[in-house]
């Protein structure tokens, strides 16, 4: 049995319950892949974005939805030896990558003051959003799971004032006709790392070229990580703690809130008094 065969075994048997069912799930639920869907499959280098891409390979193969699956990646301006790396575990994982390139390092290089990881972020996406144009998908898959999912939320309590999150599926307001999906939407981060050490991987961390340039105070993924640390902590006293953080979200009592936004206006409860 070759390599990428018996990482893929290890997703449906070993993992099955943590990783596939929860991926399976996922697609199911939010209706995330139909039949005649053109995806185009993003692959940042991370160990997220090359299982969520095993997942898709193997649903395709495997799975009763009929649709096209195309894996793309955007190079930023990786320094060679990334590059290299993404190559050769798509090559050791079986996927049949394709690269275009772009400007963005280059751009967000230039800034001598602002938020560079914001404008890289709003870069990357419209880069993905014009290049799935280009080739003809209507959806555009990334690897965000349910960590990710849980500390956005906090983020946006924490910093922002508001309660929001990452939906599993978005319409673009700007793109008509490409939908952003989540396939690894209810999978954690910690069965992610689980499969990654079983087959001993290793992949990109991050290949920012600008990080150590970022103040802790402007750096958003330093208060990703005390979100991450957080979670860990209130986990120990409370094993349900980030379940229930997601599940809130779906549970919105509105007769009990304060106010809340829908299509940009906002409704107090004193309107139904």
């Amino acid at each position: 049995m070759e390599k990428y065969q018996e990482i893929e075994r290890s997703i449906i048997k070993k993992y099955r319950k943590e990783i596939w069912s929860r991926f399976v799930r996922a697609v199911n639920d939010y209706e995330l892949i139909v039949d005649g869907d053109h995806l185009m499959v993003c692959i940042s280098g991370g160990k997220d974005s090359f299982l969520m891409a095993k997942c898709i390979q193997e649903i395709q193969r495997h799975g009763k939805i009929h649709f096209d699956a195309k894996f793309v990646v955007m190079d930023p301006g990786y320094h060679e030896k990334n590059r290299e790396m993404i190559v050769e575990n798509a090559k050791l994982l079986n996927i049949p990558i394709e690269f275009f390139e772009t400007d963005i390092f280059q751009v967000v290089s230039s800034l001598e003051e602002g938020h560079p990881c914001y404008l890289c972020a709003r870069m990357r996406r419209g880069h993905l959003y014009n290049r799935a144009k280009e080739l003809g998908c209507n959806k555009i898959c990334l690897g965000h799971h349910l960590d990710d999912v849980i500390e956005t939320t906090l983020l946006s309590m924490f910093y922002g004032a508001e309660v929001k999150t990452m939906l599993p599926k978005i319409h673009s307001d700007h793109f008509e006709g490409v939908d952003l999906i989540r396939p690894l939407y209810l999978v954690h981060e910690r069965d992610i790392i689980a499969w990654k050490n079983y087959n001993h991987l290793t992949f990109l961390n991050c290949a920012c070229r600008f990080t150590e340039n970022c103040t802790l105070e402007d750096d958003q993924s330093s208060k990703r990580l005390f979100m991450k640390k957080l979670i860990q902590e209130l986990r120990s006293s409370n094993p349900d703690v980030d379940y229930n953080i997601f599940k809130a979200l779906d549970n919105i009592n509105l007769n009990c809130v304060l106010g809340y936004k829908k299509d940009g206006k906002y409704h107090s409860y004193l309107d139904d008094l």
